[in-house]
């Protein structure tokens, strides 16, 4: 049972808490209590083992392919989390004996998981728990942990296991090879793992501090297994007696930086992972963790700057909760990296990067942390590579980006079969990486979105003109020419609307392609009048000089679906024919997917329901391009595609919760913003069961500032629109506008902004243009 309203005083709004265990709904706190740094992320798996239990612990980028016939996926790592613990020699559960004042918690604002309970053996033996738990953003490679035990009535006899057990998989596969264990002074465990097709070698180190009122015990016994490598500790506790336990770990790999560059050995490595534990050691828990929490506060709270007055805290920590795992999912330290679907919370996607980075996740770093931004999209440039190998696979030009991705070289890697049929009972083949193709697009758009807020100019000139361009040269070569229309159309595709496969344009994937060869005619344009000499390397590179004739003479005969006399953009060439079906009992549903319950996707690509936004998510998005289509085009859309989508995507609802508001339909959108935090956060216990929903929490922090506050890029300005919802009265929030902060709060009645230092910013409100002079407060 989940519980928001625990946290106190200074921690009101900043507490997740589960009140009471179920050993059947273990996945929800796993994924969503989570802990991570970008380099890392840890499931949140209890000390002591169930039945339904995963536990996880990835590194970012430390991809592997288990064999042929499989895709790459983040391998799982050495579980370090297992406590193994004996009270009188039995083994304890809390399946077992009887459990009160149960609790377990993630502080968001500190970043550390508590768990606590009082625990009565089936002997009538009372023993008081508490577990806590953090990955540092201090030090991305440390995790720490605690244990106490304090027995409350009887004398009891106490033993534990904890150790580095490398038998974990990935839903069965194996990632690495038997690797070398060693114990260190009888006190410093080292096991070592090596990925059995990518190379990666893995270092984890464990030490442990035990005591018993304060007094350490050292009568510990050493023992190495198969892939396996613990301590047990033994305690003998009077009524009153306290057992203590730190545990530190720390996890290096052969990708990082700098181990991963040339002349430095894997014992160098192993060295300065074994020396980097035993200062830690040194430090203890409480100093490590103090560490932690001052760079949470200076890094993140103080930095992101997000407020809001609500009638319901809910929405506070929903927000809190969105700025937690955007941060912890972010590999900051590393552009070779990406953001995976479901970050580093679970196995589910394989942690392959998907559209949700640039569309959903980025947009928050964008406006708010350009550094890291700056970073996931280098990822992008390095993706190249593999974006390429994929457009010549298909007889294309240019880049054509993966719809999965992986290490950036890697190029494709979406599996090709995934669920039942329910009509053939045959798996079903998963088309996406073969004609999903609007990522090319999506990427373009990033790229563009991130230039216009922040002006990196050396971005552009070492990265971003090259993507676009050779993005453009991509769609140029897809397009297919219709000798009866006389224009170019994009046939078998499928769009974001993921139930309708094989169709023919697709409105989204047509516009954002004419998207991204506009951009290249503009940019190929700006440097032939301001740097020559640039445009002369890249044509060298991507012969430009051939592929600009073909932007401008494509992009002008490129099919764009118009309203209808309904105003309607049809989804793509048939989607307006299909039958119509009654929704009510799909879109009423808990569950995503029931649809398929009682079809198969053939069928369902006869109907007019829509997986998640795709006309929508386009109005969206180019209207921060130019003005797109009026406000009564947009609401006609909204109204018709609404009813028709079962937001089965976690990525939809956010998208109509902006659109909504941007329609003046604010408690709608205030709804659909709620539905989208409570993907996560919500009741259902499965929903989080293989992992977080990535976009959606990008997507939550869009609705709020996005929708709710207004804040949208428009052409190579900031312009606002604000609708609080009716439960709100305030909304404060930091976003940085080329290279300075701004801070911005919202009211039912004003609109307040101020430049960090006085520094003049063209604006747009409520579709007026201004200037603001430092500082701007308007009333609305």
């Amino acid at each position: 049972m989940m519980d928001y309203t625990l946290g106190k005083g200074k921690y009101e709004n900043w507490i997740v808490s589960e009140t009471k265990f179920s050993p059947d709904t273990l996945g929800k706190c796993e994924s969503i209590m989570y802990l991570g740094n970008g380099y890392m992320g840890l499931r949140s798996a209890t000390e002591e083992p169930y039945l339904k239990e995963v536990r996880n612990l990835f590194v970012n980028g430390t991809f592997n392919k288990f064999g042929e016939g499989e895709v790459t996926e983040l391998p799982n790592l050495a579980d370090v989390t297992r406590i193994d613990i004996r009270i009188d020699g039995e083994r304890f559960s809390l399946e077992l004996g009887k459990t009160e004042n149960y609790v377990r918690q993630l502080n968001l604002k500190n970043a550390e998981l508590v768990r606590q309970f009082d625990w009565t053996s089936p002997k009538g033996k009372i023993l008081r728990f508490r577990f806590r738990r953090f990955v540092s953003l201090e030090n991305l490679h440390l995790i720490g942990m605690k244990m106490e035990i304090e027995s409350v009535n009887k004398p009891v006899s106490i033993s534990f296991d904890s150790g580095i057990d490398g038998r974990m998989t990935n839903s069965g596969s194996q990632h690495f090879l038997e690797g070398e264990k060693r114990i260190f002074d009888k006190q410093f465990l080292q096991l070592l793992q090596h990925t059995t097709e990518s190379n990666v070698d893995v270092v984890i180190n464990s030490a442990h501090q035990v005591t018993v009122n304060g007094k350490e015990i050292k009568n510990q016994r050493m023992h190495i297994d198969r892939r396996k490598i613990w301590l047990t500790f033994e305690a003998e506790l009077n009524p009153g007696d306290k057992l203590e336990m730190e545990k530190i770990t720390n996890v290096y790999t052969s990708i990082d930086r700098p181990f991963s560059e040339e002349g430095i050995s894997f014992q160098q490595l192993r060295d300065v992972a074994l020396q980097d534990l035993r200062d830690s050691l040194q430090i203890g828990y409480d100093g490590l963790f103090k560490k932690h929490v001052q760079t949470w506060e200076e890094r993140v709270w103080n930095h992101y700057n997000l407020h809001i007055q609500s009638k319901d805290g809910f929405d506070l920590l929903s927000l809190r909760f969105a700025i937690y795992h955007l941060t912890a999912m972010a590999p900051a330290h590393d552009e070779r990296m990406g953001i995976g679907a479901k970050a580093l919370s679970g196995e589910g996607y394989k942690g392959h990067s998907f559209w949700d980075t640039e569309i959903f996740i980025l947009p928050f770093f964008t406006y708010t942390n350009p550094k890291v931004a700056r970073s996931l999209l280098t990822y992008r440039y390095l993706g190249l590579e593999g974006a390429r190998k994929k457009a010549k696979e298909n007889n294309y030009e240019g880049a054509m980006y993966p719809w999965e991705a992986a290490w950036p070289s890697d190029g494709e890697v979406t599996p090709v079969w995934g669920a039942v049929d329910i009509v053939t009972g045959k798996q079903t083949k998963i088309w996406s990486g073969f004609i999903e193709q609007h990522i090319t697009a999506d990427i373009a758009f990033a790229v563009y979105q991130y230039y216009q807020i922040t002006g990196d100019q050396d971005f552009m000139n070492r990265y971003g003109y090259e993507m676009i361009f050779d993005t453009a040269k991509f769609w140029a070569s897809r397009l297919e020419w219709d000798e009866t229309h006389g224009r170019y159309h994009i046939n078998d595709v499928i769009g974001p609307d993921e139930y309708k496969e094989h169709v023919n344009n697709n409105a989204f994937t047509n516009y954002m392609a004419h998207f991204n060869l506009q951009l290249a005619i503009k940019y190929y344009e700006k440097l032939q009048r301001e740097n020559q000499s640039l445009l002369k390397q890249l044509n060298e590179k991507l012969h430009l000089e051939k592929a600009y004739p073909l932007w401008l003479e494509r992009s002008e005969k490129l099919y764009l679906p118009q309203p209808n006399a309904d105003l309607v953009i049809p989804q793509d060439d048939t989607y307006l024919q299909l039958k119509e079906i009654d929704l009510t009992k799909y879109k009423q549903s808990k569950k995503v997917g029931t649809l398929f319950l009682d079809y198969n996707l053939e069928q369902v690509n006869q109907m007019q329901v829509t997986k998640q936004a795709d006309v929508l998510v386009m109005f969206y998005l180019l209207n921060q391009v130019e003005p797109f289509f009026n406000e009564e085009v947009k609401r006609a859309n909204f109204h018709y595609y609404e009813p028709r989508t079962l937001h089965d995507s976690s990525l939809s609802l956010s998208t109509h919760a902006v659109l909504a508001n941007d329609i003046g339909e604010t408690e709608l959108a205030y709804s659909l913003f709620r539905r989208a935090a409570e993907i996560d956060l919500g009741p259902f216990m499965h929903s989080s069961d293989h992992g977080i929903h990535a976009a959606s929490i990008g997507g939550i922090w869009q609705a709020a500032v996005c929708g709710f506050a207004g804040l949208r890029l428009t052409g190579d300005q900031l312009s606002f629109h604000p609708r609080l919802p009716d439960h709100w009265e305030e909304m404060e929030f930091t976003i940085y506008w080329r290279g300075e902060p701004v801070l911005i709060k919202v009211t039912k009645s004003s609109l307040m902004i101020r430049t960090h230092n006085g520094k003049d910013i063209p604006l747009n409100v409520r579709g007026e243009n201004m200037i603001c002079h430092g500082e701007l407060e308007i009333q609305l």
